[in-house]
């Protein structure tokens, strides 16, 4: 399967065939939600640089497949928050696949930040939504797990909340084919120094021959 398509082929114009096409079964309301997202989502990005993924096809094998993923890596008991959260993936994904899971969005953009509150507002999630950085967010509050995809390379990461690591449980990423020269760089910098790194999960990103990571991040217990 290949990212191009064909001139025959037609994208998906709902989210449940673009959810078939990838075998992912959700209940109706979950989906019809999602779908509201999309929507509202795809009407910000008219104004504001939210997303690229503006199909369902796209929205699905990006969006959802990550979230899909990374999920299965939090638990009910935890106290997420969403670094750099955009257009609000993976945040809003997540507060829509599990609602009673307590999950807050950071976005240092304002106009981004203004998009969000606007979105969970509209959806009716009950998801904070902070409009500063997230290292300055963990100043004040404590999280069990910073989520983040495509915010920055690992060191700059690292960098971001290695003084933070008493309010700040783990660190669990979604990544890109390239995390190990993220890695090296990382340890280059001196900054992997203390910190234990596991791949949770690979999976294959699909239309592409590349495959996309969970990664988590914490103090080394010893």
């Amino acid at each position: 399967m290949t990212e191009e398509l064909s001139e025959t082929e037609e994208l998906p114009d709902t989210l449940a065939l673009a959810l078939r096409e990838c075998q992912l079964e959700l209940p109706a309301e979950t989906v019809d939600r999602l779908d509201q997202y999309c929507q509202l989502l795809w009407q910000w990005n008219q104004r504001l640089n939210l997303t690229r993924h503006t199909d369902y096809r796209t929205f699905v094998q990006r969006d959802m497949i990550d979230t899909l993923q990374l999920s299965q890596w939090l638990a009910a008991d935890d106290e997420i928050l969403d670094v750099g959260s955009g257009g609000g993936v993976p945040g809003v994904i997540l507060a829509i696949l599990q609602p009673q899971w307590q999950i807050s969005l950071a976005e240092s953009v304002s106009k981004k930040a203004r998009a969000l509150e606007t979105i969970v507002s509209q959806l009716d999630l009950p998801v904070p939504v902070h409009a500063e950085r997230a290292e300055k967010i963990v100043d004040d509050l404590r999280f069990t797990a910073l989520v983040s995809r495509a915010v920055g390379p690992l060191w700059k990461m690292l960098s971001w909340f290695q003084p933070h690591w008493a309010s700040v449980g783990r660190l669990v990423v979604i990544k890109g084919p390239r995390w190990v020269e993220e890695r090296a760089e990382a340890r280059h910098r001196g900054l992997m120094h203390g910190i234990e790194l596991r791949r949770l999960a690979s999976y294959p990103m699909p239309g592409t021959e590349s495959e996309s990571v969970i990664l988590e991040l914490r103090p080394s217990r010893e």
